[in-house]
């Protein structure tokens, strides 16, 4: 098996992206004064690393302070309903080609607060891609949807670490319609 010179060198690029976007994270947050409120009560900015079949994504997002929360009693948590913004950069193995593209997103995420440490999340959202075939897919449409479902917990008072799975495709819009299915591994600092 032949690999190119490219081949070797994307998953080293791939990690310093992830670093980069790590410690411009980290910086972001540092740098606001941590409030010691409800964590319901405060923006966060985050990195996702991500696997998929035949690609990687990294990502950086925001995220709101709670729209809206509901506290359930009876040691039921609470929900809460969330805004999140993101870009990412989304790169495919070996050969496949095109081999990378860009994506926008905007994901109003259902937080359920199980207790005071762990949480389940769900969410619906819209998506920009910056091309319609990625990694010898065609996805026929720049727009699309990505639903997603997770779990995690705070770390620490202001930080948190999830694990999320995410389909992203076009509701069958327009065909061949194959979808995208990403695992990733999501820190978020709140400020």
């Amino acid at each position: 098996m032949h690999h190119s010179q490219q081949d070797f060198r994307r998953p080293a690029w791939t990690r310093r992206l992830a670093a980069g976007l790590l410690t411009l994270g980290l910086a972001a947050g540092g740098a606001a004064a941590q409030a010691q409120s409800d964590p319901a009560d405060r923006s966060g900015v985050g990195v996702s690393l991500g696997i998929g079949e035949h690609y990687q994504r990294a990502m950086l997002y925001y995220e709101t302070p709670a729209l809206w929360s509901y506290g359930f009693g009876e040691n039921w948590g609470r929900l809460d309903l969330v805004g999140e913004l993101g870009a990412a950069y989304w790169t495919a193995d070996g050969s496949r080609h095109p081999g990378s593209l860009w994506q926008l997103s905007a994901t109003p995420m259902f937080r359920w607060w199980t207790g005071e440490r762990f949480y389940l999340e769900a969410g619906i959202g819209a998506n920009l891609f910056s091309r319609t075939r990625f990694a010898d897919k065609t996805i026929s449409t720049a727009f699309q949807f990505g639903d997603h479902i997770g779990l995690g917990f705070m770390l620490t008072p202001s930080s948190r670490l999830g694990l999320r799975y995410s389909h992203f495709s076009n509701a069958s819009i327009k065909r061949p319609n194959p979808g995208l299915n990403i695992l990733q591994l999501n820190y978020t600092y709140q400020f």
